[in-house]
């Protein structure tokens, strides 16, 4: 139809012949070979991409941490490879560090997710918990290596002091990360030192110092080099100055605030979590006042609950992400988002008597 109709236009150049497709009136059809330019704050969810709004480095990009490799990550390449690596360090037991999500599937389901072929309606049925840690190492650099050199562990995301989110693998896998939890939730490792007792000796003094104008700066040592930190000469500072005492699995403890940009960084992450997995309700565990449970969920709690939740809510050995963590700062701002996300994008044009009695809310 005229306005709508599609000429194609052979071109012979180098003796290469290409095909290009011009539709008038809707838009330009992308030719072969294109590239699909990406805005960098996309996540992976069953090989589809989703915004988020904020800088996301994925396990493909350069600079990206990448949960896939069966060699280790820092080392000498040349005594990388598993087989090295499995003599060097028996603690890897085997050569991938993450698994399959097997419960809730069915025997056909299994067989067909086992080799990857997952669509989102089917993960959306099985995630419903996104788990919050800190690192306890300070930066995400030495989260990557301690969990995939060392530990052979993995968790999906790694959140660095600057702010940047580093994701490691698509979220259909099941990172090794909250061990009950695992097949059912998506995990995010915080760079921050961690919570330890007010008498004990630790590394906060070492890590938390005063610059010139008195505030408080987050010091690398000095054999961390820059840390990996993505954003050149960042120095950061704790959201609050002074180290925020509270109590955590019955046990009184010191930590430092996280930083003002993982936070903005994480109420993103949380919101567009909660938006593809409506599963993953935006809440934290709760008591029968609203108060924040600062301890591990009883098991049937645990298997029915369905939101944001820390590590320490699953099981009674962790901490994480500690009492300096602010909740309600991180669920009310992804809430405030998916609200606004929801919202129309534009008010519909009425009468003056309906909108009179219309809902603009």
């Amino acid at each position: 139809m005229k306005g709508h109709s599609i000429s194609r236009l052979w071109m012979l150049a180098g003796g290469l012949t290409a095909l290009v497709l011009v539709e008038s009136g809707c838009g330009t059809v992308p030719s072969i070979g294109q590239i699909e330019p990406r805005r960098g704050d996309e996540i992976v969810a069953a090989g589809q991409f989703f915004h988020t709004g904020t800088p996301v480095v994925l396990w493909m990009d350069p600079g990206g941490y990448d949960g896939y490799r069966v060699e280790r990550r820092f080392g000498p390449v040349e005594k990388s490879d598993w087989e090295q690596s499995h003599a060097r360090n028996p603690a890897l037991t085997t050569p991938n560090r993450y698994g399959e999500r097997m419960e809730g599937l069915s025997s056909n389901e299994l067989e067909r997710v086992r080799g990857g072929g997952w669509d989102l309606p089917l993960l959306q049925r099985v995630v419903d918990q996104f788990v919050i840690h800190y690192d306890d190492v300070g930066t995400s650099r030495k989260c990557f290596e301690i969990l995939h050199d060392d530990r052979g562990l993995s968790v999906h995301f790694l959140l660095d002091l600057d702010g940047t989110i580093y994701q490691t693998l698509d979220l259909k896998e099941r990172a090794w990360h909250a061990t009950t939890s695992n097949s059912r939730s998506i995990g995010v490792e915080i760079a921050n030192l961690g919570a330890f007792p007010p008498d004990g000796k630790s590394p906060l003094d070492q890590w938390y110092k005063k610059d010139g104008d008195g505030r408080t700066v987050i010091a690398l040592p000095p054999e961390l080099g820059d840390g990996g930190i993505r954003t050149k000469n960042f120095t950061g500072h704790p959201a609050r100055p002074e180290p925020v005492r509270g109590n955590i699995q019955g046990a009184d403890l010191l930590q430092y605030d996280f930083t003002s940009q993982q936070y903005a960084a994480l109420i993103k992450l949380t919101a567009a979590i909660c938006n593809i997995f409506p599963k993953v309700q935006c809440r934290y565990p709760v008591d029968d006042q609203g108060r924040l449970i600062p301890h591990k969920l009883p098991d049937d709690q645990l298997r029915s609950y369905q939101g944001v939740l820390g590590h320490y809510h699953i099981q009674t050995n962790k901490l994480d992400p500690g009492p300096a963590f602010q909740w309600d700062r991180v669920i009310d701002g992804a809430q405030k988002l998916l609200k606004a996300s929801q919202a129309p994008k534009h008010r519909p044009l009425l009468s003056p008597r309906a909108a009179g009695n219309y809902n603009w809310k």
